[in-house]
C-alpha cells in the first residue's frame, strides 16, 4: 500500500459510517466486561434486528469512556448520549425509544455532566468512539495521517523540532522534555537504534495506560512510528505487564492489521522507511516500570535497575541507543504533528503544556479515568470533576502520584497540577494516580500501607531502598501498636530523606514521599499516636487491650 492509498481508505470508511443514521458504542473494556458488557453488546445486536433498524444503526464494541463506576456504559451517536449501568434487560427499551422513536431514555442517561465539562480529551480522543479492533475506525478519525505527513513532507529534524516546540514532557512520571530526549537519540551514530514503549503501569489503582491500549491501540503504534522516523530506529518493543490480557489481545490485533496495510515492516507505505515492533511481557514487578529495569526485562534478564550513566539514549537495549517513552507520551505525538507544536504548547500552561490522564479513585463520588489540561487545580478535580466526597464526609488528603506519591492536605487543594508544583509540594505526577482520602482515614496508617507496598516491591539491589524501607516499616509498626517514641519522628524524617537521596532508581527515590508528606502536613496525627495513644480513625492500636493503652 502506498501513501495515497491510506487517504482512499479513510474516505471510503467515512462514507461507510455516514451510511448509518445511528451508532451504538458499547464499552467492552476491562472495567465493563466483568459487569456484563458482552451480554449488553449481544442484546443490542439482537434488538436492532428485532426492530428492523440494523441497516441504519451500527452496533460497535468500543473502549472505556471513563465513567468506570457506572458501567457498562453505552454511547449513542449522534449527540453523544451516554447511558449508564446498562443491562441486557434495558437494551430493548433504549433501542425502541431512542433509535426507533427518536426519544432518548432520560432516566437511564448519565447525569454527572460536570465529570466531562473540565476535561480536555486529547490522548483519549477516540476512547469510547471507535472500535479498537478495526484499524479502519482509527483511519476514519484521521489516524495514520500524521505518519503520512512525516514521510511525505517532513524531515526527521523537522519532526523533532515540532515535538520540542510543543513543550511535551514525558508522561511516565519523570517529566523529561520529549523533544530533548529524541534529539539525544537522533544525534547518536551507533546502529541499530531501538524504541521501547512503556506500558508496565505498576501503580495499584492506576489504569490509564491499560485503558488507552484497550481503547485506541493504533494511537500508540502511530506515535512509535513517528518517533522511529525521527530518531532513526528500525525496531520497537511495547513492554506490557502480562496481567493486561485484553490490552495485549487488542495490541496484537492492531499490530497485525498495521502490518497488513504496510504501516509496519521493511517498506512502510512503499517509502523505504523500515520499522517493525513486537510485544514484550513483564511479570508484574513494580520496579519493572523503571526504564533501565525495562531494558533488562526486554533483554530476557531480571527486571533490575542499573546505575546511570550511561543513559539509554547512548547505551540501552543490547548496548545500543534506545528511546524509552510512556505510551501516553506517544499517543500525543500524532496530534502534535497534525496540528503543530505551537498548537499543543497553548494547551495547559506555559511551562507544562498539554493534558494528563489520571485514574481518579478513593473516597470520591465520580471515580473513573479523566484527562485534564495541565494547570487545573486539585480542587477542580476533586469537587467538580470528581463530585466531592461521598456521604458529605470531610476531605482530609489527596495522594497524587501512586504509592510513591505525596499526601497533600486541604490547604493545598488550589495547587495547580503540573510537574514543578507537585514536586515542590512533595508529590509527583507519577504514572497518573489520584486517590482521595476522607476524614475516616488515618494518615499514619495510610503512610504505613504505601511503605509496606514499596517494601514488597523493592528489587533489593541497593541498600538504601532494601534496608532503609524495612527500617521505616519497623518504626511505623511501633507507632501504630503503641510503642512509638517522639524521637522516632526525627528518625523517620532522616531515613526518608536518606532513602530519597541515595537510592539507585526512581522507586527508592520516591518511596519515602508518603512518609515525608504525612510528617510534613499531618504531624499532629503522629504526635497523637505517640503521646496520647490515640488514632482518630480507629485504625491503629487494634492489637492492644484497653488497659494496655492506658498504661502506655
Amino acid at each position: 500500500m502506498k501513501l495515497d492509498d491510506l487517504q482512499k481508505i479513510a474516505e471510503h470508511e467515512v462514507d461507510f459510517q455516514r451510511s448509518y443514521k445511528y451508532r451504538i458504542n458499547v464499552c467492552c473494556s476491562s472495567g465493563c466486561v466483568p459487569f456484563g458488557a458482552l451480554k449488553v453488546l449481544k442484546a443490542f445486536e439482537d434488538a436492532v434486528k428485532e426492530f428492523g433498524v440494523e441497516k441504519e444503526c451500527k452496533v460497535a464494541r468500543t473502549g472505556c469512556v471513563g465513567t468506570c463506576s457506572v458501567g457498562p456504559a453505552v454511547v449513542i451517536e449522534p449527540g453523544d448520549y451516554l447511558y449508564q449501568s446498562v443491562t441486557p434487560e434495558k437494551v430493548r427499551e433504549i433501542v425502541r425509544d431512542h433509535i426507533v422513536l427518536g426519544l432518548p431514555v432520560k432516566d437511564m442517561l448519565y447525569r454527572n455532566e460536570a465529570f466531562f465539562q473540565k476535561q480536555r480529551r486529547l490522548v483519549l480522543r477516540n476512547a469510547g468512539k471507535i472500535d479498537p479492533s478495526r484499524i479502519e475506525d482509527y483511519i476514519a478519525m484521521g489516524g495514520y495521517s500524521a505518519i503520512v505527513k512525516c514521510l511525505a513532507t517532513m524531515t526527521p529534524q523537522g519532526v523533532i523540532y515540532e515535538v520540542s516546540h510543543s513543550g511535551l514532557r514525558g508522561r511516565g512520571g519523570a517529566g523529561f522534555p520529549t523533544g530533548q530526549k529524541w534529539s539525544l537519540v537522533a544525534r547518536t551514530h551507533t546502529t541499530p537504534k531501538y524504541i521501547v514503549a512503556n506500558l508496565d503501569e505498576g501503580d495499584p489503582g492506576v489504569f490509564a495506560n491499560r485503558t488507552l491500549a484497550e481503547a485506541d491501540p493504533h494511537a500508540i503504534l502511530e506515535g512509535m512510528l513517528i518517533a522511529a522516523y525521527a530518531v532513526g530506529a528500525e525496531k520497537g518493543y511495547i513492554y506490557i505487564r502480562a496481567e493486561y490480557p485484553l490490552a495485549i489481545q487488542t495490541l496484537q490485533k492492531a499490530i497485525a492489521q498495521a502490518k497488513g496495510l504496510s504501516l509496519l515492516g521493511d517498506n512502510v507505505l512503499e517509502t523505504g522507511f523500515k520499522f517493525d515492533l513486537e510485544l514484550r511481557f513483564g511479570a508484574g514487578a513494580f520496579v519493572a516500570g523503571e526504564e533501565t529495569a525495562i531494558l533488562a526485562s526486554v533483554e530476557g534478564r531480571r527486571a533490575q535497575p542499573r546505575p546511570r550513566p550511561p543513559y539509554p539514549a547512548n547505551s540501552g537495549l543490547w548496548g545500543k541507543p534506545t528511546l524509552i517513552q510512556n505510551v501516553e507520551t506517544l499517543a500525543n505525538i500524532p496530534l502534535i504533528i497534525q496540528n503543530g507544536g505551537e498548537w499543543f504548547s497553548k494547551v495547559g500552561t506555559s511551562k507544562c503544556s498539554g493534558t494528563k490522564c489520571f485514574s481518579l479513585t478513593g473516597q470520591i463520588n465520580n471515580p473513573g479515568l479523566i484527562e485534564v489540561p495541565m494547570g487545573i487545580t486539585l480542587r477542580e478535580v476533586v469537587y467538580e470533576i470528581g463530585g466531592g466526597i461521598p456521604d458529605n464526609r470531610a476531605f482530609k488528603a489527596v495522594l497524587v502520584g501512586g504509592p510513591s506519591g505525596g499526601c497533600l492536605p486541604e490547604t493545598l487543594l488550589d495547587l495547580p497540577i503540573d510537574y514543578d508544583s507537585l514536586t515542590k509540594a512533595g508529590a509527583i505526577m507519577g504514572s497518573g494516580g489520584i486517590v482521595v482520602i476522607d476524614d475516616q482515614s488515618c494518615m499514619v496508617d495510610t503512610a504505613t500501607f504505601f511503605t509496606d507496598f514499596c517494601v514488597e516491591e523493592s528489587c533489593g539491589k541497593c541498600t538504601p531502598c532494601r534496608a532503609g524501607l524495612v527500617k521505616v516499616k519497623e518504626l511505623f509498626e511501633g507507632i501504630k501498636n503503641g510503642t512509638g517514641k517522639l524521637e522516632d519522628l526525627a528518625t523517620l524524617d532522616k531515613a526518608g530523606n536518606y532513602i530519597k537521596e541515595a537510592s539507585l532508581c526512581g522507586l527508592g527515590q520516591t518511596a519515602p514521599n508518603p512518609v515525608l508528606t504525612t510528617l510534613r502536613y499531618f504531624r499532629d496525627e503522629y504526635l497523637e499516636h505517640i503521646t496520647e495513644k490515640k488514632c482518630r480513625a480507629g485504625k491503629c492500636f487494634r492489637n492492644m487491650k484497653p488497659e494496655e493503652v492506658e498504661k502506655q
